[in-house]
């Protein structure tokens, strides 16, 4: 294979016309989703003078935290063509298991959080089994096992109706903060690891004499997304307590970094292993990933294993940010909030295309919104009104493209 062919989008200009002529057959990836949060954003701090504050950044990231993580899980559902409404309480069962564990039963968190990961990936897996194996459609399993996670959700919690949790590890998660140092250091391994895996991308299908991405286009991409994630950096590592001589509030939350790490695994997953194609495979067309000898009923299992485990992961997160389990823990709009924050960075409700940076994305917006528009002073009504509103454009933008997409 010559060059010039393995190098077809020799110039920006070239990158540039490949890259409109896919938005234009339907492939639009999380464009809209990036589009609206700079629209958001430049809409809320032109509108609130608190709202792009070094506080309120860091409140957006540890407020859309749990919803990000279900959103992750609910990917590798979506991706199925599947749905998974019990999500949100999934993540309080096995918060719940938690908080008792570590709370009535004083067992160490190092135990207590692998036993309620263990919990969610047993209720992903009962799931999984009744939409594999006998049939039943993934909503009206889930939407039953909604119901009846939340009935669950309540006897754990017992007649007192709420459960203290006062570990230090679990509360540091969503409460403290890494050092500025620490932070800087974070920022800069993220960025070698990150900078480094995409080089070896780029010359591994160099090597295999596959297409690649133009090194000035993907320099250009690297460098931006780095010096937007530098300036984060630099905000969070600003004093953003009122009393900095009582309480000192400076780095990145220690929540990011176990995003970080989600996200880094589930990209690998689904990107670089052979059960990640299998995903994409079974969600573009079942029957033909069944004749072409994948096991569809094992890789559908193993999404809502996934999906669950993760939602327990949330649970936790749950417990760090509210300091305690209560009935409501992943209900009200939890499940709403992460199905909009996956469909709206990008992930089709009728499977086979998405990925995992999605549910940052779309918990990006989702938290914008709320957050935003709280600040603003409107009535939760309209806040569940225009996130509705998004979701549905979002939702309709994914229609229209997959429509483009079948006719191209």
């Amino acid at each position: 294979m010559s060059t010039e062919i393995i190098h077809e989008s020799a110039t920006l200009k070239g990158a540039a016309a490949d890259y409109w002529s896919r938005v234009k057959a339907g492939d639009i990836g999380a464009l809209p989703a990036i589009l609206g949060l700079i629209a958001l954003c430049s809409i809320f701090g032109a509108m609130s003078d608190v709202f792009l504050t070094p506080g309120n950044f860091a409140n957006l990231l540890t407020q859309a935290a749990a919803v990000i993580v279900i959103a992750m899980g609910l990917i590798f559902v979506l991706l199925l063509g599947e749905i998974d409404l019990s999500a949100g309480y999934a993540a309080g069962v096995s918060g719940a298991v938690l908080v008792i564990l570590i709370t009535n039963h004083e067992v160490a968190w190092y135990y207590a959080f692998p036993i309620s990961i263990a919990v969610g990936a047993l209720l992903g897996f009962i799931l999984g089994s009744l939409v594999a194996r006998v049939g039943i459609p993934s909503f009206v399993v889930t939407l039953a096992a909604f119901l009846a996670f939340q009935g669950l959700l309540l006897l754990l919690a017992g007649e007192g109706g709420t459960i203290r949790i006062e570990d230090k590890t679990i509360l540091a998660v969503e409460n403290s903060n890494l050092s500025p140092l620490l932070s800087w250091v974070f920022f800069l391994v993220v960025s070698v690891v990150y900078v480094g895996t995409g080089l070896n991308r780029l010359n591994t299908r160099r090597r295999a004499g596959l297409k690649t991405e133009l090194v000035k286009l993907w320099v250009i991409k690297t460098a931006s997304l780095l010096v937007i994630t530098g300036g984060a950096v630099f905000a969070l590592n600003v004093e953003r307590s009122n009393n900095p001589q009582l309480v000192s509030l400076k780095g990145i939350p220690y929540v990011v970094p176990l995003i970080l790490f989600l996200l880094a695994v589930g990209t690998f997953v689904l990107g670089r292993t052979a059960f990640g194609r299998h995903i994409y495979a079974v969600g573009g067309n079942a029957e033909a990933a069944r004749r072409a000898g994948i096991n569809v009923k094992r890789v559908r299992i193993s999404a809502f294993v996934i999906c669950s485990a993760l939602a327990a992961v949330a649970g936790m997160i749950f417990a760090s940010r509210q300091n305690s389990i209560s009935p409501t823990t992943g209900g009200s709009s939890t499940l709403l909030y992460a199905v909009g924050a996956a469909v709206i960075g990008g992930t089709s409700l009728f499977g086979g295309k998405g990925k995992m940076r999605d549910a940052i994305l779309g918990g990006l917006v989702v938290a914008v919104i709320d957050n935003g528009m709280g600040l603003l002073g409107y009535a939760a009504g309209i806040k569940f009104i225009v996130t509705g509103l998004v979701l549905l454009v979002s939702a309709g933008v994914d229609a229209v493209s997959r429509r483009g997409s079948s006719v191209s």
